[in-house]
């Protein structure tokens, strides 16, 4: 992995981190990938990549997630970043999903932990995982496989996906609004409540905002060139403004929160309205051309 010398991670906590995983594990992982093949079968030709996305290092890594090494070292890297544990972490939004959605967009999968859940929460759903980096996705697909999952990975940007609108009855993310800029962040959002339908769901897990208020030094450590805009705003305020209703934000232990909203239902009187509008249209008389 190669990684950039001057955070408290590279400094202090990798070696740590080291001692603690099959260092010779992942080597051989990564040793077993043709990254450029495989890479060039799940590319998007059509996408750019935003200067967001490429501007910036992620975890202290190069080039950070268009890094392959970036792709086989994040699993093991945020099995201990989501304490107590990362599967109770991501499991508090499955467990915040209600009903039983027939198609599930994850956006910003990565290598795919949360998107495997929700295939195997909802077995009969049709669940397509969306993230920028195809490195991340070649990892996603190869879990997916091994567990014998049938999932659809996309190479695409969550902000503007290219899907038709009313697509969708459950939209996730899980650790991506940290890593984007606020704005980007609001676009996510934006763009979640055009893909639902009327009663759809979009589920947010990320960093509890109250907490990374005062906690500035995580970026220090992990380079996280976002994380304190993104502690500064408000998912709620972002769910609010773009339309969203029912919206609730819950505490997952104190690293993290799960924050909830749902697209509205017309009411039956704006349905009525808007079938008396359409039939005022119908009756006015339409000029003659002259």
């Amino acid at each position: 992995m190669t990684v950039t010398q001057n955070t408290i991670w590279s400094q202090f906590l990798r070696p740590i981190y080291e001692l603690l995983v099959d260092g010779e594990a992942l080597k051989k992982l990564y040793e077993s990938v043709d990254w450029d093949k495989e890479s060039d079968r799940l590319k998007n030709p059509n996408l750019v990549y935003p200067n967001y996305y490429t501007s910036q290092n992620f975890h202290g890594i190069k080039k950070g997630y268009l890094n392959p090494s970036a792709a086989v070292s994040y699993d093991s890297v945020t099995q201990y970043a989501l304490p107590p544990n990362e599967t109770w972490v991501r499991q508090e939004l499955v467990n915040a999903i209600g009903g039983q959605p027939r198609k599930i967009l994850d956006l910003g999968c990565g290598t795919g932990s949360t998107t495997l859940m929700l295939k195997q929460a909802f077995p009969k759903a049709e669940v397509i995982g969306l993230d920028l980096s195809p490195y991340m996705l070649i990892m996603a697909e190869y879990k997916a496989n091994k567990a014998g999952l049938d999932i659809q990975w996309l190479h695409r940007k969550a902000e503007a996906t290219g899907f038709s609108e009313n697509n969708f009855d459950l939209v996730t993310a899980s650790l991506l609004f940290h890593e984007t800029p606020p704005f980007i962040s609001q676009q996510i959002l934006q763009e979640s409540f055009r893909l639902l339908v009327p009663g759809g769901q979009v589920i947010i897990l990320d960093g509890n905002q109250k907490t990374l208020r005062h906690t500035t030094w995580l970026t220090e450590i992990f380079e996280e060139p976002y994380i304190n805009y993104y502690a500064e705003e408000s998912v709620d305020a972002w769910l609010g403004a773009v339309g969203f209703a029912s919206i609730k934000t819950e505490d997952v232990w104190w690293t993290n929160q799960i924050s909830r909203g749902l697209k509205p239902i017309p009411s039956q009187d704006n349905l009525k309205q808007f079938q008396a509008e359409i039939d005022t249209l119908d009756s006015q008389e339409i000029p003659a051309l002259v």
